[in-house]
């Protein structure tokens, strides 16, 4: 199940929904409309718990649906509870970096004001000069929990998501602290759908890369991490109780801007696209503000 929210052009008001699976001659050029379950958006939906989403899936055959031409799709969760970003979590990554491996997960805030959907423009601040790209994948809790068992750490997500974890890196390296400068408005696209857990079996041997202008930048898969999806929900919630709806940004791998030679920036007018296997693709044009 792709779960999304979507604004019809007619009103412009978000709407939770669903984007149908393609079977036979059936494809995805409509959105089933989940209005009529009684949540009004996708968080309240995860957040009703797993009966609110068996209701959904049922919705699928029953619940009017629109063409996709006529709706803008936008971020699935459009101001989750919190974003935790995971830092230099692939080895290549952390190497390019020239960071140490670290003995726990470096984990960091991403604000959710900065959150946008696909095709909204990734909007380059004048005050930075190195606006950088890190493809990442995603994890959406669905059952909250404190104190989790890595044992127990799947029973807790929901599914996946695609997010650019965009980075003003002299704001963010001017200091250790690092929500500031990779929290800018636009800095977080995420999208364009929730794909439900059942639809991913392994998340950890997903192939994950990244294009601008169809160039190809990255290029890794997921096997790779270092502090898998387990561990990272053991640690967090080890000191803060997740939350239904909370993201995890697992991290990025190798070849963003400031590890190549010479650095690549973003820059106006390009489109950054991010692929993940089985969870979609994310495409964003940038601008200069």
């Amino acid at each position: 199940m792709k779960l999304v929210t979507f604004a019809p052009k007619s009103t412009n008001k978000p709407t939770p929904g669903i984007l149908p699976a393609v079977h036979g001659s059936e494809t995805h050029y409509d959105v089933v409309d989940l209005s009529g379950l009684g949540h009004p958006t996708i968080l309240a939906l995860i957040e009703a718990g797993p009966n609110a989403l068996s209701a959904a899936r049922a919705a699928c055959s029953t619940a009017p649906r629109i063409p996709l031409s006529e709706v803008k799709l936008l971020a699935p969760i459009p101001r989750p509870p919190r974003i935790f970003a995971i830092g230099l979590n692939y080895l290549s990554h952390a190497a390019e970096s020239k960071m140490a491996v670290q003995k726990v997960p470096t984990v960091f805030m991403k604000l959710a004001s900065a959150v946008i959907g696909p095709d909204e423009p990734i909007v380059l601040p004048a005050i930075s000069s190195q606006p950088d790209y890190e493809a990442e994948l995603a994890v959406v809790i669905g059952k909250p929990g404190y104190q989790i068992a890595a044992s127990d750490a799947m029973n807790h997500v929901l599914g996946y998501t695609i997010c650019n974890d965009v980075s003003a890196r002299d704001i963010q390296l001017s200091t250790s602290q690092w929500t500031l400068g990779k929290s800018f408005p636009t800095f977080s696209p995420i999208g364009p759908a929730i794909v439900t857990a059942d639809e991913v079996p392994d998340p950890h041997a997903l192939d994950i890369s990244l294009t601008i202008n169809r160039e190809v930048l990255q290029s890794a898969n997921t096997r790779d991490l270092i502090f898998k999806i387990p561990a990272l929900i053991e640690y967090i919630s080890s000191t803060t109780p997740l939350e239904a709806g909370d993201i995890i940004s697992t991290g990025t791998p190798e070849g963003v801007g400031l590890g190549r030679t010479p650095q690549r920036w973003l820059k106006p007018n390009e489109e950054v696209c991010i692929t993940i296997e089985k969870v979609g693709q994310l495409r964003n044009p940038t601008v200069a503000e």
